[in-house]
């Protein structure tokens, strides 16, 4: 596969190099920062935005125009609602109350390592922007980011968990001996001759999420266009927003951004939804032909089972 997992070395700080050890503090935004876009499903015209948190306090969307709100719904895997074309969730007090295609956002924060963050939004979807992570990136950048003094949630795989139906798989591994953070590895396979069989593998650290996925856009089939739009979905779609495949030819005028941009994003899918998991996880991802169903499947079905997975405190903290 493409796309090499570095080996780890200790430097004379103590930290494995290209590791997350690196990121031993909680992260939140230094200031609030917003932005307009439409829903990619909805079309709605939505105003998001992006606030500091209390250490602790995870990432959490805040709808404030609903009736009765504001309404606070935490990014959790078990707050999960719908994933047909998107990861939605919902509130547990409220179920009318959604927050719909937090997937990229997640990412972003997650690729970013971010732990706490308070997003206000004024309708039910996440602005789709132009249907990849980098603008979500470039709101981080121009807020910036500090560090809490309070160590990172972390999570470590014990033994495998797996999923799987049809022809999707998703697996959760125990880390490599000697190695910290979250590998991942995924392949996908599609009839279309633009896209066909692709792979990719990585390491998940801020620089290597920005450099290889970050950029990387959703994408459809020009020929499910019109069943999408009947069925009431990606009614905010366009060419701005999104890679439309038509068999052996990308619609867009500008073409792909990047080699295997396919794979990419939909590895950048996986980032955002493991990120519902609420802490770092140590460990690797390895999956073929996933989606959004699947993934959420995958962390309930390690949370589910108490022999899978340990908390463990930081690193720093054990060689001190």
């Amino acid at each position: 596969m493409d796309g090499l997992v570095q080996d780890h070395r200790v430097d004379s700080s103590g930290f494995v190099a290209g590791s997350s050890t690196r990121f031993f503090w909680q992260r939140t935004l230094k200031q609030s920062i917003g932005c307009v876009g439409v829903g990619l499903h909805s079309a709605r015209r939505v105003h998001m935005e992006l606030a500091p948190a209390a250490p602790g306090s995870g990432i959490v969307f805040r709808r404030t125009d609903v009736p009765g709100g504001p309404v606070d719904i935490p990014a959790r895997y078990d707050r999960v609602a719908e994933t047909p074309l998107c990861t939605e969730l919902v509130s547990a007090e409220r179920p009318d109350v959604r927050v719909a295609t937090v997937e990229h956002l997640m990412a972003a924060l997650a690729g970013s390592f971010v732990d706490n963050a308070l997003i206000t939004l004024d309708g039910p979807e996440v602005p789709i922007l132009d249907g990849s992570a980098a603008p979500f990136l470039f709101l981080l950048d121009c807020a910036g980011i500090i560090e809490q003094e309070v160590p990172r949630r972390r999570i470590e795989i014990l033994r495998p968990v797996r999923v799987a139906e049809g022809g999707g798989m998703v697996e959760l591994r125990p880390p490599r001996a000697g190695r910290d953070g979250l590998e991942l590895s995924l392949s996908i396979t599609f009839p279309a001759a633009a896209i066909g069989s692709q792979a990719w593998t990585m390491r998940l650290d801020p620089e290597s999420f920005r450099r290889e996925l970050a950029r990387a856009r959703t994408f459809t089939f020009a020929s499910e266009v019109a069943q999408l739009h009947a069925n009431g979905r990606a009614l905010g779609g366009s060419l701005e927003n999104a890679v439309v495949v038509d068999e052996d030819r990308v619609l867009n005028p500008g073409g792909l951004r990047m080699p295997k941009e396919f794979v990419r994003h939909k590895l950048l899918d996986v980032v955002g939804d493991l990120a519902l998991a609420g802490a770092a996880l140590n460990g690797r991802f390895v999956g073929h032909c996933s989606g959004h169903a699947l993934n959420n499947r995958l962390l309930r079905a390690l949370f589910e089972d108490p022999s899978a997975w340990r908390e463990i405190p930081s690193p720093l903290s054990v060689a001190a």
